[in-house]
């Protein structure tokens, strides 16, 4: 039987490769995403590369309740099951004093980050407890900012410390319906939204410094090695970062 998972901020960046990832390996994938041209390159690119690639792309934003609603009674009638849960989208913000957030800010990055992820976890929870056979898998995004925060990072630090109480409790309320919820938590990965780190980035001690960072593809063969779990085993927390960027002793 072939695994579905539904992937969130399936059109670019981290979420895109773990989807391409994914259908390499036989996975039927949801894409997800507020862009619907990013996630039909996304399926095309699938299509292309590897035959038989099962991809479906179901614009969404994930921070309107109703929506993801919708979107799961789409994904129950249309694939039948879910397997695989990665909540993905999330945003960052420019640094920002505490008392310098625009309200409309500070509700976004709650709205998206915390809120989003917490309705994809509560349908993809309604799926996977009644379904035949029962149970499924749901990995989050953390990030390094839920053990240790940036400077002006205090929305995303915030909602990624939300995201650790929300795998946390998740994984506990899962266990009566083999369901395993566990959560990677990232640093530094070379993307465009990190091309500032290799360049120069506010510190602690006040300094503007460049930060080591690691390929894309470190994240993708962390992220499957979770997804490849049996559901009797569980990465509760999974944290893979470059190497010599300021972590351990950061400030």
């Amino acid at each position: 039987m072939t695994q579905v998972a539904l992937v969130t901020g399936a059109g670019s960046g981290i979420g895109r490769a773990c989807a391409l990832a994914l259908l390499r390996e036989g996975w039927q994938v949801v894409l997800v995403g507020r862009r619907e041209a990013a996630l039909q390159a996304v399926k095309a690119e699938a299509e292309a590369a590897t035959a038989g690639a099962q991809a479906l792309a179901l614009p969404c934003d994930v921070s309107d309740a109703e929506a993801v609603k919708r979107l799961f009674d789409t994904v129950q009638q249309r694939c039948g099951r879910l397997d695989l849960l990665f909540n993905n989208a999330g945003i960052m913000l420019p640094g920002t004093l505490p008392d310098e957030y625009a309200f409309e800010t500070w509700k976004q990055a709650v709205d998206i980050n915390l809120n989003g992820a917490f309705y994809c976890l509560s349908q993809a929870f309604r799926l996977m407890r009644t379904q035949q056979p029962m149970g499924g898998r749901i990995i989050n995004n953390g990030s390094i900012s839920a053990h240790a925060p940036r400077p002006g990072s205090m929305a995303y630090t915030a909602t990624k410390h939300a995201i650790t109480g929300l795998t946390k409790a998740a994984s506990l309320d899962g266990r009566a319906f083999d369901i395993a919820v566990g959560q990677i938590d990232i640093g530094n990965v070379a993307s465009d939204m990190t091309a500032r780190m290799a360049v120069g980035v506010p510190q602690p001690d006040g300094s503007v410094r460049p930060e080591a960072r690691m390929d894309l593809q470190a994240v993708v063969d962390t992220f499957m090695a979770m997804a490849r779990l049996p559901l009797s085993a569980n990465v509760l927390f999974m944290t893979v970062m470059a190497t010599k960027m300021p972590f351990v002793g950061r400030g």
